[in-house]
């Protein structure tokens, strides 16, 4: 898989922007808040309808304007796909397929498959839960873009149902959006833990492969004891810890069950990762994490893109090997750097300059 052609209008700081790619390694090198990682950005929105940098749509539009467009064009399976998505401040999304118009936007989830590493890929390690099931939910979405639905339903049930929580609605309004909690919940959970299981062998073998000396691991934490892969065994589970629980859910105005409430346990020896790893050991993790994700998708079929933003100024020489090595698998990789040096020569065969507004193959005079 591979993106050849990407196209954007008021994306962020890019008026008009259209760029080709080739496969392999293609790199975007400019000063920090030059607009290099909107790059980056548009492509991340692209394959999960959400940014990793912030919550709502009005950030992504060009100043003055209430509409922003991504067009892009990837070559799969020996086919290629046009994929439009307008991106709208206060009003719903809109997407086209190969030009036909799609009824939700979530219809274009899959056309392009991503794993990407970030700055912030150090809050997986030493952020909050939300972190850790954000990073599970993107994943399972890239494996399954159905999975996308599940998610949303359920978020949507537990935000009413805390409102109606909050509000001491009577019991018999609480029911059906219970009933949906742990349907949806007994679903998201058991995919959770499947996918952890299936992830934790190549997440081990990474950080191995970073010459750590402690052994890695990760399981899925769940607030629920007992949940499985087995989705009617978990809507057992989340029925009968429901009824134990609703009194206290009523006296505090809160779902206290749900994978809403679990998390990603990351260990590092005979010790919790968060709260007891070195700064290095914490990037070595995420870096597993995210090298594992890659290789998993590998294993089962898929060849995503590899979208590596502005990563490598973070990482000594060894980790930076790493990040390098995996980009030989892939069949394209998307790379923005502050400072050409930062990179070894492997990965600077096509490279883009960038400025405020503007991307040129040349280098600019003020650089």
């Amino acid at each position: 898989m591979r993106v050849t052609r990407l196209a954007l209008t008021n994306f962020r700081s890019y008026k008009e922007l259209e760029l080709e790619f080739n496969p392999g390694p293609t790199t975007f090198i400019g000063n920090n808040g030059s607009g290099k990682t909107n790059i980056a950005e548009s492509l991340i929105y692209l394959a999960y309808l959400s940014s990793h940098r912030v919550s709502t749509n009005q950030p992504l539009l060009a100043l003055g304007s209430d509409q922003a467009i991504i067009r892009a064009e990837i070559e799969r399976d020996h086919r290629t796909l046009k994929v439009d998505l307008e991106i709208n401040a206060s009003k719903a999304n809109r997407a086209r397929l190969n030009s036909n118009p799609v009824k939700s936007q979530r219809e274009i989830l899959g056309a392009l498959q991503i794993v990407y590493f970030s700055p912030e890929d150090l809050d997986l390690v030493r952020g909050e839960p939300t972190d850790r099931r954000n990073f599970l939910d993107k994943l399972l979405i890239t494996q399954s873009p159905r999975l996308a639905g599940v998610i949303s339903d359920y978020d949507r049930v537990v935000r009413q149902r805390n409102t109606l929580l909050k509000t001491r609605a009577p019991q018999n309004a609480l029911e059906p959006w219970t009933e949906q909690l742990i349907r949806f919940g007994a679903e998201l959970s058991a995919e959770r833990v499947k996918l952890v299981d299936d992830l934790n062998p190549f997440v081990a073998e990474h950080y191995r492969n970073l010459n750590e000396v402690k052994p890695a691991s990760i399981s899925y934490k769940s607030s629920t004891e007992g949940l499985t892969a087995d989705v009617e065994e978990n809507v057992k589970i989340l029925s009968e810890r429901a009824a134990e629980v609703l009194k206290q859910e009523m006296d505090r105005g809160a779902s206290l069950i749900g994978p809403h409430r679990d998390d990603l346990h990351l260990q590092l020896g005979d010790f919790p990762a968060k709260g007891y790893a070195s700064h290095g050991e914490s990037w070595s993790m995420a870096i597993a994490l995210r090298i594992g994700s890659y290789t998993l998708l590998k294993s089962e079929g898929a060849d995503p893109v590899l979208i590596l933003d502005d990563i490598f100024a973070e990482l000594d020489n060894q980790r930076r090997q790493q990040l390098t090595a995996v980009t030989l698998l892939a069949e394209q990789t998307i790379i923005t750097t502050a400072v050409e040096s930062d990179l070894p020569p492997e990965l600077l065969s096509a490279k883009f300059y960038v400025s405020p507004g503007s991307v040129s193959q040349k280098r600019g005079s003020d650089e």
